[in-house]
């Protein structure tokens, strides 16, 4: 009978020490999920945009997270990284949040989960000029950027001669991931640029006589000429006039591009022999490409050009911005003495 009893305890104890280690690994795996699982990240009040370049490690991302002071718990952080074997994470632009846990955070960072960056540009002359605005916005720099928009084949390809690739360049607002590079750019502008030209506007365009991008260019001639909205649809109609009767445009705008100094307050007649064929002077019909960067509005303008008579333009003598328009030769001579009067009357000789 002893033997027996002892027997039954000796058949109880490897029980006893499985569920006891059971236990301990159960305890043992809430503690650590737990462990895992508490908030990693505290913003204290800031918006939390993190970005993470390319080819960043672990190591790098509890560095950067340390320096904002936002990884409350690196240790955890550590090790969820290494439970989920994320080594390197995805470059881009991360927006988080109060109170991610680890494994939130990691697998945002490991599946590139990013939030796009808001490119905005408007007002914009050239290429160069673009070009640093946008760097400000992505991680690729301005010169990858201007390398990418002077791509003259890319940007054949992409049906644009050298001289048109401007009037690609819509300025608006434009969401595009932080690690777009400069060809992604340029590739989404031609996608927004074809998103504008509904066959509404191509067919407003072909009523007009005119392609997309000649009407691009006009625009961005009125843009040089004023910044006064109201009176984009009437310059748009005095030199749809002007082309359809085969006169030269003779917009000043274009010699400023010319001379490459859009400052010039007073257009001379030598400027009007520049040999440029952006020089609406010597040359009729339509510059090459736009002499700057068009926004939508003006194009639309075009589109909707005023259905007037009128062949000439001249400032106001007031330095309003604004301009008298005339019918005949005779009234735009009358118009140009009284502001030719007025700009020597202030000693604005150029």
């Amino acid at each position: 009978m002893g033997i027996e009893k002892s027997s039954k305890r000796i058949g109880r104890t490897p029980l006893l020490i499985m569920a006891a280690i059971a236990v301990v690994v159960l305890v043992g795996g809430i503690v650590a999920l737990n462990f895992l699982q508490r908030p990693v990240i505290d913003l204290h009040g800031e918006k939390g945009e993190f970005f993470v370049p390319r080819g960043a490690t672990i190591d790098d991302v509890c560095g950067l997270l340390n320096h904002s002071e936002w990884l409350k718990d690196e240790s955890s952080f550590r090790r969820m990284a290494a439970l989920m074997s994320c080594e390197r994470v995805k470059p881009g632009r991360y927006v988080l949040k109060d109170g991610m846990t680890s494994r939130q955070l990691v697998a945002k960072l490991r599946s590139g989960d990013q939030t796009p960056v808001r490119v905005t540009f408007n007002n914009v002359r050239t290429l160069p000029q673009l070009a640093g605005i946008v760097a400000g916005y992505l991680e690729a720099d301005s010169l990858e950027i201007l390398d990418a928009m002077r791509d003259t084949l890319m940007t054949e390809t992409l049906g644009f001669t050298p001289e048109m690739s401007l009037a690609m360049y819509l300025p608006d607002t434009y969401d595009i991931y932080w690690t777009a590079n400069g060809e992604e750019w340029v590739r989404r502008m031609k996608h927004e640029y074809d998103k504008f030209w509904t066959e509404t506007r191509r067919l407003k365009a072909d009523s007009l006589g005119l392609k997309p991008n000649e009407a691009v260019i006009i625009a961005s001639i009125i843009e040089e000429e004023t910044n006064k909205k109201d009176e984009y649809p009437i310059i748009a109609g005095l030199y749809l006039n002007r082309l359809r009767m085969g006169m030269p445009l003779q917009a000043c705008p274009t010699l400023k591009f010319c001379k490459g100094d859009f400052t010039i307050r007073r257009v001379l007649k030598k400027d009007q022999e520049i040999d440029n064929p952006y020089n609406t002077y010597k040359y009729a019909g339509l510059p090459p490409g736009p002499i700057r960067i068009a926004s939508g509005t003006t194009i639309d303008a075009v589109l909707n050009a005023e259905d007037n008579e009128y062949l000439f333009m001249c400032a106001r003598p007031d330095n309003s911005g604004r301009h008298n328009f005339a019918r005949t030769n005779a009234q735009h001579e009358k118009n140009a003495r009284e502001y030719q009067k007025w700009l020597n009357q202030r000693k604005i000789y150029r």
